[in-house]
């Protein structure tokens, strides 16, 4: 998970795009639009973290970096 291509993401595609980019790459099928990550399982890490922020950001009204930084702490629950 890199940040810079989460924060790239958030600033540069909608909510729709991403969900469409989620589901091509479940699919195996051609991205909308390039998505950073070396191999699918970083960029779905991706598409999903910007997902999560933007809907986070929409619904509690937060910045980006709030809003990561909940995502963070979802995330460090999740492998402790």
């Amino acid at each position: 998970m890199k940040i810079p291509a989460i924060k790239h993401l958030v600033e540069t595609q909608p909510l729709q795009a991403l969900v469409a980019a989620e589901e091509a790459i479940l699919e195996e099928q051609t991205l909308p639009f390039a998505v950073p990550g070396e191999d699918e399982g970083e960029q779905l890490t991706h598409v999903l973290a910007a997902i999560f922020i933007l809907n986070h950001m929409q619904d509690h009204q937060l910045e980006f970096k709030e809003a990561l930084r909940e995502y963070t702490k979802k995330v460090r629950v999740s492998i402790s």
